[in-house]
């Protein structure tokens, strides 16, 4: 039970820190700047693909959120 409550607080800021990656590529996204999107995009895939490696998301979730986000900012290049 003592491990379990560890384990769920490290769960825990790894989702939060997951989000906030996102919000912050989608804040870029929402402004225009292409060059603030790119590099945002590039620190959370860093933090997507970790968490996937974990085991807190599946693979296959942790690429669909890359692929909509780069999908995103490739919209926004060609805007």
């Amino acid at each position: 039970a003592r491990q379990d409550v560890k384990l769920n607080a490290a769960n825990t800021s790894l989702r939060s820190k997951f989000r906030t990656a996102i919000k912050g590529v989608l804040k870029a996204v929402a402004t225009g700047d292409k060059a603030k999107a790119g590099e945002t995009f590039k620190s959370a895939q860093k933090v997507i693909d970790s968490i996937a490696d974990k085991g807190l998301f599946h693979k296959n979730k942790a690429a669909r959120y890359k692929s909509r986000l780069s999908a995103k900012i490739k919209a926004l290049a060609a805007a």
